[in-house]
């Protein structure tokens, strides 16, 4: 029982919501539920502190450009510069990925003071205090969505226990020249014996294919040589599987009556579900920071929950990249990666602002 439930198992969600629908994507839809639960409870921070809610539209519509600004920015000019300032009408295209949190992390509390600047009476440490709780449920939820998408995926686990990411796999096995109908990863029961410990571990694509003119032979003469190609040839093939290049392909196909099920039998690459550490680790951090304004509220010193906040994120963050893949090429000869060096001013301005709140102390009641 316990061998299974820490054994691998193979991911392979589709990022998008409905079928067909390509725009409308988990992604999209949780990024957005974040900024949705977070303006409901800014609300209720307003109202239990005798701020008047109404201002918590305006403040919403800065925390949404500034994040998606900001996170967009930080990207280009973080992770690929010489891409986007080549181009400069490519950095609008943010359906096509490319965010990065500490641009946000950079962006909000400047579009924070802004707003600040424009209401009297808002403190803006009490402002960046209450905001940071919902950013941390935001960033669980933008984790999340990462899950979704199959992106920012750990490292080679090097045993069974962990995640194998089939989707980039089957986009490019729906590809084929054949008409497939449908793909589908799984871990497959019958070949538990292949299982070693290494993190190599079996994987199995079944590809349900319309008969058309195709006898099952002439099937298999195009599918050989494609499938084979498609498991080894790509950079993600490489990245996620371990189909062996000078063995044949293990390949079975069963007739039905109006399709063909192929069933390939490869091997696939256990990695660290660094998404769902990040988005536990972030839930956590949401819980300690709202339980601490529960418990306290108008008597936390102004900057506390800011420097917590920066602290436990971007500590968080720099010791879970240990186990990330490599966002961009130049990250290979790196001994700390981008997001790592990143977090570390973030985490030195998070102690300075902790020690500055905790000598200053509680604020006077305004």
């Amino acid at each position: 029982m316990l061998s299974f439930l820490f054994s691998f198992i193979v991911w392979d969600p589709s990022p998008t919501i409905f079928e067909g629908v390509d725009r409308f994507r988990w992604y999209g839809l949780l990024f957005a539920l974040g900024f949705i639960i977070s303006q409901q409870i800014m609300v209720y921070f307003f109202k239990k502190e005798g701020k008047n809610p109404a201002l918590v539209d305006q403040l919403t519509i800065y925390m949404v450009l500034a994040t998606i600004i900001g996170a967009r920015l930080g990207h280009v000019l973080f992770y690929e510069p010489e891409k986007y300032l080549g181009n400069p009408l490519n950095i609008l295209k943010i359906w096509e990925g490319g965010l990065a949190s500490h641009g946000a992390a950079i962006s909000i509390p400047i579009a924070l003071w802004i707003f600040c600047r424009r209401n009297q009476g808002m403190r803006y440490l009490w402002v960046v205090d209450r905001i940071v709780i919902v950013v941390a449920l935001t960033g669980a939820l933008i984790r999340t969505g990462n899950l979704m998408n199959s992106e920012i995926g750990g490292k080679d686990t090097n045993s069974d226990t962990g995640i194998v990411y089939a989707r980039d796999t089957e986009e490019i096995l729906s590809t084929l020249r054949v008409p497939i109908e449908s793909i589908e990863a799984y871990k497959p029961l019958d070949r538990d014996g292949e299982i070693q410990g290494t993190g190599i571990v079996p994987v199995n694509f079944d590809l349900v294919i319309s008969k058309g003119n195709y006898t099952k032979e002439s099937l298999e003469s195009v599918l050989t040589q494609d499938i084979k190609y498609a498991l080894t040839q790509f950079n993600s093939s490489k990245e996620f599987l371990a189909e062996p290049l000078n063995t044949p392909l293990q390949l079975e196909i069963k007739e039905q009556a109006t399709n063909y099920l192929v069933t390939v039998k490869t091997l696939g690459r256990v990695k660290y579900p660094t998404q769902v550490f990040e988005a536990v680790t972030y839930l956590l951090i949401f819980l300690l920071l709202l339980s601490l304004w529960n418990k306290y509220k108008s008597k936390l010193p102004d900057g506390l929950l800011f420097g917590l906040f920066f602290i436990l994120v971007f500590g968080s963050r720099f010791g879970w990249e240990f186990l990330k893949e490599v966002q961009v090429d130049f990250e290979q000869s790196m001994q700390l990666n981008m997001g790592q060096l990143l977090s570390i001013p973030l985490i030195t301005i998070g102690l300075i602002l902790m020690i500055r709140a905790l000598k200053k102390g509680s604020p006077k009641i305004d």
